[in-house]
C-alpha cells in the first residue's frame, strides 16, 4: 500500500509541476532603438517573438523613468511598465501592446510638453515640434522594425507629459486613438489645454485620466475640471476612464501603482486569445 500512494504522490506531483509550467507568467521582453535623436526603449509583450500577431502601440513620455531603475530620475523609483503590463497581459485583463518609452529632452522638456508658451517662465510652446518628432521621425521606424498594427496608436505620461499626450490626442486625433493622462499638468498657461478641449473636432480618443489626492486642492479641480470638460464634449464611461487615488501624491511611485489600471483601460482585452 505504501508503494502506491509513493507511486501515486509522485504521479501527481509530476502532473501538478507540468501544470505549474504552462500557467507560468511569460515575461515581455525590452528593446533599445538605436541611432535615434535620443533614447527610446521598445517593450514587446509575452509571446512577440515567437508569432506574426501585430500589436498596438503606446507612446510613452519620460521613458527613462519606466522600465530601468538604474535610468530613473530618482534611481530605482521606476514604473515597472514592463512588469504592470506582463501582469495585465498574462492575467488576460488587457490585451497585448507595444510600449515605446521616449526619454524627454533634459532641459528642453518643459518646452517639449508643453502646447503654448509661457511668457513668465519665458518658456514653452514646443508641444507641435514634438508631435512631428514622433509622429513623422519616430513612428515611421518604429512600423518599419516591429509589427505594429500603424493605425492603433496611443500615448500617455505624466506631469507634463500627461499634458503633452493630451494634446497630442486632442490635435492629432487621426494618429493617437487612445490617451493617458496622468496627473496631466492642467494648469500649465492659464489652463489652455481646456481650450483646446473645447475646439475639438473628430473622433473621440480613448482617454485615461488620474489624479492623486495628494497633489493638492488645484490639481484635484484642475484634474475634475478636464474630466468635466471632456465630458461636454461627449466622452462618456464607455470612453472615459477617470480615477482619483486618495491617497497618492505625485511621484513615480504613484504612477506605478495604477500604470497596471491605466494600461487595462486603454487596451481592453480581446474577446479571443491568439493560440499558445
Amino acid at each position: 500500500m505504501r508503494d502506491m500512494r509513493d507511486t501515486l504522490r509522485a504521479t501527481f506531483g509530476r502532473v501538478l509541476r507540468i501544470e505549474n509550467r504552462r500557467k507560468a507568467p511569460r515575461a515581455g521582453s525590452l528593446d533599445h532603438l538605436q541611432g535615434f535623436s535620443r533614447p527610446v526603449t521598445i517593450y514587446l509583450p509575452p509571446g512577440y517573438e515567437r508569432g506574426e500577431a501585430r500589436y498596438p502601440v503606446l507612446y510613452m513620455q519620460d521613458g527613462q523613468n519606466l522600465f530601468e531603475p538604474e535610468r530613473a530620475f530618482i534611481p530605482g523609483q521606476h514604473w515597472r511598465l514592463n512588469e504592470a503590463a506582463d501582469l495585465a497581459i498574462n492575467e488576460l485583463t488587457a490585451g497585448p501592446m507595444i510600449i515605446v518609452g521616449v526619454d524627454h529632452a533634459g532641459p528642453a522638456r518643459i518646452d517639449e510638453y508643453t502646447p503654448t508658451r509661457d511668457d513668465s517662465r519665458n518658456a514653452g510652446g514646443k508641444a507641435g515640434d514634438y508631435a512631428r518628432l514622433l509622429i513623422d521621425e519616430l513612428k515611421p521606424v518604429i512600423d518599419s522594425r516591429y509589427r505594429t498594427h500603424a493605425g492603433d496608436t496611443a500615448a500617455g505620461g505624466s506631469s507634463l507629459g500627461g499634458l503633452v499626450s493630451l494634446y497630442l490626442g486632442l490635435t492629432r486625433p487621426d494618429v493617437f486613438h487612445r490617451i493617458a493622462a496622468m496627473s496631466a499638468s492642467v494648469w500649465w498657461g492659464g489652463k489652455s489645454i481646456l481650450q483646446f478641449v473645447d475646439r475639438f473636432e473628430g473622433q473621440r480618443p480613448r482617454m485615461w485620466v488620474d489624479v492623486g489626492g495628494r497633489e493638492g486642492k488645484d490639481t484635484l479641480r484642475d484634474a475634475r475640471a478636464l474630466r468635466d470638460r471632456l465630458r461636454a464634449k461627449g466622452w462618456t464611461d464607455a470612453d472615459l476612464g477617470y480615477l482619483e487615488e486618495p491617497r497618492a501624491d505625485h511621484s513615480e511611485r504613484a504612477w506605478a501603482r495604477r500604470a497596471r489600471r491605466m494600461l487595462e483601460f486603454l487596451f481592453p482585452p480581446v474577446s479571443t486569445r491568439a493560440p499558445e
